[in-house]
């Protein structure tokens, strides 16, 4: 068996399958993103729920394998060489999961890098974006008396909402009509904007019929039904 008691943070979550991945995180959308990649690719992991309200993300020992201090990140006992591999960054775990399961990133070059081209089109763009305007229409009000910031974050989430929509409108799916990566990047944040940030009216989500179908098909699946829910909520 490896050992991963070197990792730091193995003391204040320890592990009781050793053996499994280990997979530190919050139900967020960007923790949602790594646990419906894991529940896809079928590799055994143990979530351990690091909790916000106690800063549990920037502790020293989260800190330790991730030193940007944010959810998710992980562990992977039997890594490259049969060596323990931790890795922070949603878009690295899930680009390591895909390949060591051989599911969810194509083989065929091309595929492969439109792929990861969307992947990246929602780590730069679409998920900082909605996040900023996020936090301002929900959490920050009348705190800030200038209405640019929301404006301006609401205007880019439609605009990023219509090159979405315009993608989708001939696909099933973001890439060759196959379920990847790219669509597991994605939808878990629009799922936040209907949902947790109630913005679907300010964004006017009903003139996105392409993404409101493929996000409906995204949600139909069993992994992505149970990924809000992994780590379960204290």
């Amino acid at each position: 068996m490896t050992d991963i008691s070197n990792f730091q943070i193995t003391k204040k979550w320890p592990a009781k399958n050793p053996d499994h991945i280990q997979f530190y995180s919050l139900p967020t959308p960007n923790g949602i993103k790594v646990s419906a990649t894991l529940e896809e690719v079928g590799l055994p992991y143990e979530a351990h729920l690091v909790n916000f309200g106690t800063n549990d993300q920037k502790s020293p020992e989260f800190v330790s394998l991730n030193p940007n201090g944010k959810i998710p990140a992980m562990i992977d006992p039997d890594g490259p060489g049969g060596k323990p591999i931790g890795l922070f960054e949603t878009g690295a775990m899930m680009i390591y999961l895909a390949e060591k399961s051989g599911k969810l990133l194509s083989s065929d070059p091309a595929t492969k890098y439109e792929t990861l081209q969307w992947l990246m089109w929602q780590m730069g763009g679409l998920g900082p974006m909605f996040g900023q305007f996020g936090f301002f229409h929900k959490f920050v009000g009348d705190k800030c008396e200038h209405p640019f910031p929301v404006e301006r974050y609401r205007d880019e989430s439609i605009r990023l909402l219509g090159v979405l929509d315009g993608h989708l409108k001939s696909r099933k799916y973001m890439v060759a009509d196959e379920y990847s990566i790219a669509d597991i990047a994605i939808w878990p944040w629009i799922s936040t904007m209907t949902g947790f940030y109630d913005a679907a009216d300010i964004v006017g989500m009903d003139n996105f019929k392409a993404v409101n179908d493929w996000h409906a098909r995204c949600l139909d699946r069993p992994a992505s039904q149970a990924a809000p829910n992994i780590p379960p909520r204290d």
